[in-house]
């Protein structure tokens, strides 16, 4: 029998709950509800889903405050997760991304562009992840261990900054595109605003302080990381 993906969705409005329930199950879906954060945990606990839709405005927990738990748990941190929100502001955008949200969707939404969403988080491939360690001058990060240095000084990076510099350093001195490093760092991500890998450029350079000016912005192209002479 044919695996009908199974969708959580997180959402306190039982009327916008229940229209993206009886489409799902239109669209060859499995939708299970969940009004807040203790209810989309015990449907967690019973049995994965496929897919999470995750409203931001919740009773109690905030959709970001639960993308941030469950990222962090081994069991759930690799469902993909669609942010439902009347947000559209940047940097809401930003936060969602950076809580671990997958996607992102703006209420008020057809049901076309979110089955369409859904259906892109299933079949994306699944960003680079290996555990090895790479230097770049005198920039070194160690995947396995999450570390990274500059001059022996150790950086804290949030992590999708450090999953920017890991794939920047290990093909340094190459120029990347925005809609290369969005497919290579966040997966295969149809939908996300080109713009918010400048945001987290920006961001890298911070907190890398003075290795900051290793990461070159090509104009016109891209951006690259390069050793500092």
């Amino acid at each position: 029998m044919k695996h009908l993906p199974r969708v959580l969705i997180v959402e306190d409005e039982p009327a916008i709950a229940e229209l993206i329930a009886i489409n799902l199950r239109h669209g060859g879906f499995v939708p299970v509800l969940a009004e807040e954060g203790v209810a989309a945990q015990r449907e967690l606990d019973a049995v994965l889903p496929d897919v999470i839709l995750l409203d931001w405005m919740l009773p109690g927990q905030s959709g970001l405050a639960l993308a941030r738990q469950w990222r962090k748990q081994a069991r759930t941190k690799s469902i993909p997760i669609l942010m439902l929100t009347a947000r559209g502001d940047e940097p809401d955008k930003v936060a969602g991304l950076d809580a671990g949200a997958d996607d992102y969707i703006t209420k008020p939404f057809s049901t076309q562009e979110l089955l369409a969403r859904i259906r892109a988080v299933l079949r994306r491939r699944a960003p680079e992840s290996v555990k090895d360690s790479v230097t770049v001058g005198a920039l070194a990060l160690d995947a396995a261990t999450h570390r990274i240095s500059h001059q022996d000084q150790e950086l804290k990076l949030g992590p999708t900054e450090f999953k920017l510099l890991h794939y920047l350093m290990k093909h340094a001195e190459r120029v990347h595109s925005r809609s290369t490093l969005l497919d290579k760092v966040w997966g295969d991500h149809v939908f996300i605003e080109e713009r918010t890998v400048d945001v987290h450029i920006k961001r890298l350079r911070e907190a890398l302080g003075a290795a900051g000016s290793m990461v070159e912005t090509v104009r016109g192209a891209g951006y690259r990381i390069t050793a500092q002479v």
